[in-house]
């Protein structure tokens, strides 16, 4: 009996023990083994699955500030961070809002202002005892009496010895007793005692001017001191104003500043993981790469094939198939088989 059968050229025979040997090299090279050549020397390290595998960029520190701000805007205390840079924790904060010590601040400056322009309507109120016809009265000296005696006592005893000085000068012209001495000694005494009223007068008035002036000063120091007790209060009024202001003011100031650290953070951690994108697709690229030649050398060989001569064998003749004839059928079927599980023919 014989058997005729067929089988590719020899060169693309030998092409396809070729891809299945190199293809056989390649599958057994898993991710983070070495590269050998045909000497087995190492030439290269197979990336491995950690650069293949996807990556996510850590936490930079801008996004971090811009986090520890919004917590302590919020009252919050310390964030901790863990190793890829995320919030793993919040420390205890003082619960008080960013905006509210403005807050209490103007309040203290209000409360304040209204202790004040009570104080200043007290101190005007109180310039009014310095006014009026009786104000001068409370500015008259205690020894003011005392002095107008003295002087006046001094007075008299110097009008007693200027009396006796006229008699004697009636004696010595020796008209003492007459009427002429009479007269002179009326005169003396009408003079006398206008001097000693205009005297008293004069100590009175002084008293007077004095007094009334001290009583004008005292006034326009209360009243000067109402004015800056008022403007002290206006400006602590103004004061609570513009950090009550603040305090609305504030929570705007830090979102913005907040923003401003976040998108700054986000950039960053967009180029941050644009890097590991690139690394990861370099590591891939890498690892496919002889694949990818691979697929190229198979898909030649099988674009061949159509048009690649096949040669015809026949074998053995008429009659019983031999032990020869059999032993060659299995091991061409054999050869059929591993060439499509990729053994070796």
């Amino acid at each position: 009996m014989s058997m005729t059968y067929t089988k590719p050229a020899p060169f693309i025979e030998s092409a396809q023990e070729n891809y299945i040997d190199l293809l056989t090299q390649l599958a057994g090279q898993a991710p983070g083994s070495d590269i050998k050549d045909a000497d087995g020397n190492v030439i290269g390290t197979v990336p491995t699955l950690d650069q293949l595998g996807p990556k996510i960029a850590d936490q930079n520190v801008l996004t971090q500030q811009a986090q520890q701000l919004a917590a302590t805007q919020a009252g919050l205390g310390q964030l901790t961070f863990g190793p890829q840079g995320q919030v793993t924790g919040v420390g205890q904060g003082t619960g008080v809002a960013g905006y509210q010590p403005y807050l209490d601040q103007a309040t203290q400056y209000q409360t304040q202002a209204a202790t004040t322009f009570g104080d200043a309507g007290t101190t005007l109120s109180g310039a009014q005892a310095f006014s009026g016809p009786q104000a001068y009265k409370q500015f008259m000296s205690p020894y003011q009496q005392d002095v107008i005696d003295t002087t006046l006592a001094e007075f008299d005893i110097q009008a007693k010895k200027g009396a006796q000085g006229t008699a004697a000068e009636a004696i010595a012209a020796g008209a003492f007793g007459g009427g002429r001495e009479g007269v002179q000694r009326a005169e003396y005494q009408s003079a006398s005692d206008r001097n000693r009223a205009a005297t008293q007068a004069g100590l009175l008035k002084e008293g007077f001017t004095q007094a009334n002036q001290l009583a004008n000063q005292a006034f326009g120091q209360q009243m000067s001191l109402g004015g800056q007790q008022m403007n002290l209060g206006q400006q602590q009024l103004g004061l609570g104003t513009l950090s009550s202001n603040l305090a609305s003011l504030q929570p705007s100031l830090a979102a913005s500043n907040i923003q401003n650290l976040g998108a700054a953070g986000t950039s960053n951690l967009a180029y941050d993981q644009a890097l590991l994108d690139a690394q990861q697709e370099q590591a891939q690229l890498q690892y496919n790469e002889p694949f990818n030649r691979l697929g190229m050398y198979g898909s030649g060989i099988a674009s061949m094939l159509s048009g690649a001569p096949y040669m015809t064998n026949t074998m053995g003749g008429a009659g019983s198939v031999g032990p020869l004839s059999q032993a060659l059928s299995a091991g061409l079927s054999a050869y059929g088989l591993g060439s499509i599980f990729g053994g070796k023919g």
